[in-house]
C-alpha cells in the first residue's frame, strides 16, 4: 500500500505489517537513497550500540561516523546517501553480495573517485580482474606492500633509494621510536625525525661541555662516585658514633656492636647473615678515623676496598674531613651529568652522533615524508574502498535491523541483536541478547519471561551476560543459580548460570495450571512449616524427658486419658463432617444428571482458572521485546511484539519419542500395570455411569431408590367393620390409667 506524505517532499514510501504493527518497506534502492526523507517518527529504531552485536563490527564502527559508540539516524542517513551515490543502480545494494563490478561505479564524483582507488588496489596486488571484492581490500599491508609511498606520512627504508638514508631512518626508529606503516613495515614521521636530529644536537652539545677539569678522577670518576655513594650512608654512621665517644666516653660500648649480638646469631651460618651488614663500620673511636684496611665490618670490607682503590688509593686511614673533601670533588661533575640531554642517541655513540650532525640529511629524509604524504587523498581513497564494499555487503541487512525489524520477524533470519541460543530445562531459546547485567526494573515492562545468565568460557577466555526469553514451556524447575549451557552464533559453547529471573506468563496453557499450583504450594509450605514445628516441638519433649529420666529429677508425665479421649473426639468428628459432605455430594448426584455434573465441575475450573488465563491473554498479545533492548542500550522508537504465535517459534520444547522396555519382563510389568490402571479407571467410569443411569431410571418411573423413604399403601376399612368390637378389642391400651377410657 503506497501512502503519500507531504512532510515527506512527495515520495512514495511502502508500508506494511511486520511483527502486528505498521512499519515502512525498504524494499528498492531508491528507498535507501530517500531515507533523509522518511519522517524519523516512523524509524523503528533511533540508536544502537556498536558492540554485543552479531553484525560485523568494522562496518558498524563505518557507519558510527563519530566514533561515539552509538548509531544514530543522522549517521545512518549519510552512509545511505554516500553509499547509493556511488552506485550507478541502487537496486544493488539489496543483494548484499562481498563483491562489485568496476563498470558499476557511478559518473559521480564519488563514484569515479572509487573506481580508480579500486583499480589502483587491483594493480597493486598484481591482479587482473574487473571486480574488486572485500578479500582484496581486507590487508592494507599486502596493498601497500610493495608501494614506496602510501600517503601515511610515515617512511620506511623502502621509502629511499640512497643506502645512507635508509641507515638514518634504521637509526631514527631506533632511537626515539617508530610508527606502524601501511605497508606494516616500521618507519618514522616528521616529528620524529625532527626529535631524531634534536637529541643528536643536544647529545653532542652537552659531551662538549664536559671538560676535563670537571672529571677529578679522570675516566674512572664515574667508577669512583658510584663507590662513594655505596657507602655514603655507612660512612656517616660511623663518624657520628665517633663524636658521641668524643662526647661522652661512656657511650663507647653503647656505639659499639655488643658480644651478646655477636653472640645471638653464631649459632647459625654467618656467611648468609643479613644482620651483620647492619653492624657499625667499624669499631668507632675518640680519634674519629676510619681505618681502610683493618678493622671493618666483614661484610663491608669488598665496598670499603673499591673506595680506597679509587678515591683514596694513598691513604690507609681517613678523617671525616678528608671524606667530605672527597665528596666535595664530585659537584662539578654531578651538575654536568643530572644536565645530560639527547639520552635517546647516546647508543649510537658520539662519533655516529657528530657524523650524523655533520652530513645534514635530515631535509632529505623530511622530503621524503612529503612524497608520502602527498598520495595521502589516493591512499584515503583506497581505504574508501574498504568502506564502500562493507556497507555493499552489509548496508541493506543493517537496515532491515535499524529502520525495520524484518530480520527478527523472519523465520529464516535472525536479528543482529539475538546472541545466540540457550538449552535449559529441557528448552531452547533463540531471543538471547547479550546485556551489560540484569535490568529486571526495565526489562519487566517487556511483559515476557526472562532469565538472566552469566556466560563464560575457559577455552575462549571470554565471559558476559545474556538476557534470555522463555515463550513457552513450565517453569517450574528454572531457578536462579540453575547452570545451563549457551551457544554463540558461530557455535561456541558457554557456561550460562541463571542471576536473575523476571517473571511473566509464558502461555495460556501455563496460566490455567497457575492457580492449583499456587494452592498447592501454599499447602506444601503450610504441611512443611507445621511438620518442621511438630517436629522441633517433638524432639524438644524426647530431649526434656531423657534429661529428666538421666538427672532422676522428674518424673515424666502420667498418661491423659482425658486428653486422649479428647483428641479422639476431634478426629472423629472431623471424619464425619468430611463424611457428611461426601454424603451431601452423593445426595446431590441424585438429582442431576451426570453431564449436568461434568458441566458444574467444568464451569468451577473455568472460574478459578478463567481471570488467570485472560490475564495471560493479554499480556501475552503485548509482549514487547523494545524495553529489552532499550535496557541494552538501544532506543526502540516503535514496538517489537512478540505474540503468542510468534513466540511459539522462538522457544523449542524437547521432542521425547514413546519408547518400549527392552527387558521382556519389564515390558510385562508394564502392561500388566497398564491393564490395572486402565481396568480401574474403566470400571469407576462404568460403575458411576450405571449409578446415574439406574437412580434417573427409577425416579423417573416412580419406583423407590436407595435412601429414599417408602410410603407403605394402605386400602381404608369400611365403615361398618370399624365399629365391630371385635376390631376395638384388638387395641391395647397404652398405660393403665387410659384403659377405662377406651372402653
Amino acid at each position: 500500500m503506497a501512502k503519500k506524505d507531504k512532510k515527506q517532499k512527495g515520495y512514495k514510501w511502502v508500508f506494511s505489517s511486520v511483527g502486528g504493527t505498521v512499519r515502512v518497506k525498504i524494499s528498492s534502492g531508491q528507498d535507501i537513497a530517500h531515507l533523509g526523507e522518511l519522517d524519523r517518527k516512523l524509524w523503528t529504531v533511533l540508536s544502537c550500540p556498536v558492540t554485543g552485536l552479531e553484525f560485523d563490527p568494522k562496518t558498524l564502527a563505518m557507519i558510527d561516523g563519530n566514533a561515539d559508540g552509538k548509531i544514530r539516524v543522522d549517521e545512518v542517513i549519510a552512509s545511505a546517501k554516500w553509499l547509493t551515490d556511488a552506485v550507478s543502480d541502487p537496486d544493488m545494494i539489496l543483494k548484499g553480495e562481498s563483491s562489485f563490478p568496476l563498470s558499476a561505479f557511478s559518473e559521480s564524483e564519488t563514484g569515479k573517485s572509487l573506481k580508480a582507488s579500486a583499480a589502483q588496489i587491483l594493480a597493486n596486488l598484481k591482479l587482473e580482474k574487473d571486480e574488486i571484492s572485500i578479500e582484496d581490500t581486507a590487508d592494507n599491508e599486502k596493498i601497500f606492500a610493495e608501494t614506496k609511498f602510501n600517503g601515511d606520512g610515515i617512511i620506511t627504508p623502502a621509502s629511499a633509494d640512497d643506502e645512507r638514508l635508509k641507515a638514518l631512518i634504521t637509526e631514527a626508529a631506533a632511537s626515539v621510536g617508530s610508527s606502524h606503516d601501511r605497508s606494516g613495515a616500521e618507519g618514522v614521521n616528521t616529528d620524529q625525525i625532527e626529535a631524531f636530529y634534536a637529541a643528536c644536537a643536544d647529545y653532542a652539545a652537552w659531551k662538549d661541555a664536559g671538560t676535563p677539569d670537571i672529571f677529578p678522577f679522570g675516566d674512572d670518576t664515574e667508577a669512583a662516585l658510584a663507590a662513594c655513594e655505596a657507602v655514603k650512608a655507612k660512612v656517616a654512621d660511623f663518624f657520628m658514633r665517633c663524636k658521641l665517644i668524643r662526647f661522652d666516653a661512656d657511650a663507647a660500648g653503647a656505639v659499639d656492636v655488643s658480644v651478646e649480638k655477636i653472640g645471638a646469631i653464631s649459632g647459625g651460618d654467618l656467611s648468609a647473615n643479613e644482620e651483620i651488614a647492619t653492624y657499625p663500620l667499624a669499631r668507632p673511636n675518640a680519634e674519629g678515623t676510619l681505618s681502610l684496611v683493618e678493622g671493618l665490618n666483614p661484610a663491608w670490607q669488598g665496598a670499603i676496598a673499591s673506595l680506597k682503590a679509587l678515591v683514596f688509593p694513598k691513604k690507609d686511614r681517613i678523617s671525616e674531613a678528608e671524606w667530605s673533601e672527597a665528596l666535595g670533588k664530585f659537584a662539578a661533575y654531578t651538575a654536568w651529568k643530572d644536565a645530560k640531554k639527547g639520552a635517546e642517541v647516546e647508543g649510537l655513540g658520539l662519533d655516529e652522533v657528530k657524523a650524523v650532525l655533520k652530513e645534514d640529511r635530515k631535509a632529505e629524509l623530511l622530503d621524503l615524508v612529503a612524497q608520502d604524504k602527498a598520495l595521502e587523498a589516493e591512499a584515503l581513497a583506497i581505504e574508501a574502498v574498504d568502506k564502500f564494499l562493507h556497507l555493499y555487503r552489509d548496508f541493506f541487512r543493517f537496515l532491515n535491523n535499524y529502520v525495520v525489524l524484518s530480520d527478527f520477524y523472519d523465520k529464516d533470519q535472525k536479528a543482529i541483536f539475538q546472541a545466540g541460543r540457550l538449552y535449559i530445562d529441557q528448552r531452547s531459546t533463540d531471543l538471547c541478547v547479550k546485556v551489560a547485567g540484569p535490568s529486571p526494573e526495565i526489562s519487566s515492562l517487556s511483559g515476557m519471561y526472562i532469565l538472566y545468565c552469566a556466560c563464560t568460557s575457559e577455552k575462549l577466555g571470554k565471559s558476559f551476560n545474556i538476557a534470555a526469553v522463555i515463550t513457552d514451556g513450565d517453569v517450574d524447575d528454572l531457578r536462579v543459580g540453575k547452570n545451563a549451557v549457551f551457544y554463540d552464533r558461530d557455535g561456541n559453547d558457554y557456561t550460562a548460570k541463571v542471576v536473575a529471573i523476571v517473571e511473566n506468563p509464558i502461555s495460556v496453557r501455563q496460566a490455567f495450571w497457575t492457580p492449583y499450583k499456587k494452592v498447592a504450594r501454599l499447602i506444601n509450605d503450610k504441611i512443611d512449616k507445621n511438620a518442621a514445628e511438630k517436629n522441633e516441638k517433638s524432639m524438644a519433649g524426647f530431649t526434656s524427658v531423657a534429661d529428666n529420666a538421666t538427672d532422676g529429677k522428674t518424673p515424666a508425665a502420667p498418661f491423659d486419658i482425658a486428653k486422649f479421649a479428647g483428641i479422639f473426639a476431634a478426629i472423629s468428628m472431623g471424619v464425619g463432617l468430611v463424611g457428611a459432605a461426601l454424603a451431601g455430594i452423593a445426595a446431590s448426584l441424585k438429582t442431576i444428571s451426570w453431564w449436568q455434573f461434568l458441566l458444574i465441575i467444568a464451569v468451577i475450573m473455568l472460574l478459578i482458572s478463567g481471570p488467570s488465563m485472560f490475564i495471560a491473554w493479554r499480556k501475552l498479545r503485548k509482549r514487547d521485546v523494545g524495553p529489552l533492548l532499550n535496557a541494552n542500550g538501544w532506543a526502540i522508537n516503535s514496538k517489537a511484539l512478540v505474540n503468542i504465535a510468534f513466540g511459539a517459534t522462538l522457544t523449542q520444547l524437547a521432542k521425547l519419542p514413546k519408547l518400549t522396555a527392552v527387558d521382556p519382563k519389564e515390558r510385562k510389568k508394564r502392561r500388566r500395570r497398564r491393564f490395572i490402571i486402565w481396568t480401574v479407571i474403566i470400571l469407576l467410569l462404568a460403575g458411576t455411569g450405571a449409578a446415574l443411569y439406574f437412580t434417573n431410571h427409577l425416579k423417573c418411573i416412580g419406583l423407590p431408590y436407595k435412601d429414599e423413604p417408602v410410603e407403605e399403601v394402605v386400602e381404608a376399612p369400611e365403615a361398618a367393620e370399624v365399629a365391630e368390637p371385635a376390631e376395638a378389642a384388638e387395641t391395647p391400651a397404652e398405660t393403665p390409667a387410659e384403659a377405662p377410657a377406651a372402653e
